[in-house]
């Protein structure tokens, strides 16, 4: 008996296929260790075959992040509503944030280990400056409600970003504490150091 002959796939599930495989690729060994044979060779194609669909592995690449920062975009923007008060609001996003890490390992290493020519490309976005633009939205209204200057809400919003990412970072490693616990943690510490903020901050030690 003759082995039936494979079906072709469409263009859209080539283009599926591709980027499922070069994602866990990146993901597992970095976007420099990832060569286009390789990612061709996992998905049984040609180098061309690549190059049609996103002219080469930065344009690859670029769809896959991309393809992430939406989904953490669309996570934030489900944390922030007009009737959502901050302190929910700021809980829901931290303890979303880890679930999104918990659920999609992969797509948090692309995250925060991106090449350096994506991160340079127009209007590429990446999970801290998501999270510092949303947090810049939340924050802005709270220092004019406490009289502080909210020209600096995009500051703060920017180190508190630094906070969550380095701290998820090093989540996905260990997975310690749970989820719960940890999003409890990073809530305590910002809500409550927001609280304690001084109108005008100064240096009391150095001269």
């Amino acid at each position: 008996m003759t082995e039936k002959k494979r079906q072709r796939m469409s263009r859209l599930e080539r283009r599926e296929q591709l980027i499922g495989i070069a994602r866990a690729l990146f993901a597992g060994h970095g976007y420099d260790a990832v060569s286009i044979e390789e990612i061709a060779a996992n998905a049984g194609v040609s180098k061309p075959v690549i190059y049609e669909h996103f002219g080469g592995k930065e344009g690859l690449y670029q769809v896959i992040v991309d393809r992430e920062t939406q989904a953490v975009g669309a996570l934030l923007a489900d944390s922030l509503g007009p009737d959502i008060a901050p302190r929910a609001a700021l809980e829901r996003a931290i303890y979303g944030l880890f679930d999104y890490i918990d659920a999609n390992p992969d797509g948090f290493s692309l995250l925060i280990h991106q090449s350096p020519n994506a991160r340079d490309g127009a209007g590429f976005s990446t999970i801290l400056s998501d999270i510092g633009d949303y947090l810049t939205s939340l924050l802005t209204p709270y220092f004019t409600q406490l009289g502080l200057n909210d020209d600096a809400a995009p500051l703060y919003a920017q180190m508190l970003a630094g906070l969550v990412g380095l701290t998820g970072q090093r989540w996905a490693s260990v997975r310690e504490p749970g989820k719960r616990e940890l999003a409890a943690h990073v809530v305590n510490l910002i809500w409550n150091g927001l609280h304690a903020l001084e109108r005008e901050p100064r240096l009391g030690t150095i001269e």
